[in-house]
């Protein structure tokens, strides 16, 4: 039987200007879901809403999706992410696990204007529980 001390719980988000994509997982299941899109406006607003979805869910870390251009470079969202990340690490005092997310959102099948944001964030969750999370 598992004791709650060897269940992480973790978010993973996929950070975008307009919006954040947030998805959940554990590590024992090593599955993440799409949880919730976050479209507030303003850092205030946007931390309240996470703050709320870790008073709820209470993880143990945080996987950030972190963007570059096909060829690995940075661009501007690679730093507003390492920001984003920062600030969550900062704020919520859990670790924060950057993966690599150059291709997240080309993989999900969308229709024109439709949000995938908590996808996107559920495809870099399941990255990190297939590249960095050891099966037992």
């Amino acid at each position: 039987m598992l004791s709650v001390e060897q269940l992480d719980t973790i978010l993973g988000f996929d950070f975008g200007i307009k919006r954040i994509g947030v998805a959940i997982g554990n590590s024992v299941l090593r599955q993440a879901t799409p949880l919730a899109v976050i479209a507030s406006i303003g850092n205030d607003a946007r931390f309240g809403e996470i703050a709320e979805l870790i008073r709820q869910w209470e993880p143990t870390r945080f996987v950030v999706g972190l963007p570059s251009h096909p060829d690995g470079t940075a661009h501007e969202m690679t730093a507003r992410c390492r920001k984003f990340a920062n600030q969550l690490n900062g704020r919520f005092n859990l670790p924060v696990v950057l993966v690599d997310e150059r291709y997240s959102s080309a993989v999900i099948q969308a229709k024109r204007g439709e949000v995938i944001d908590d996808r996107a964030a559920s495809i870099i969750l399941q990255q990190y529980f297939d590249e960095y999370v050891p099966t037992n």
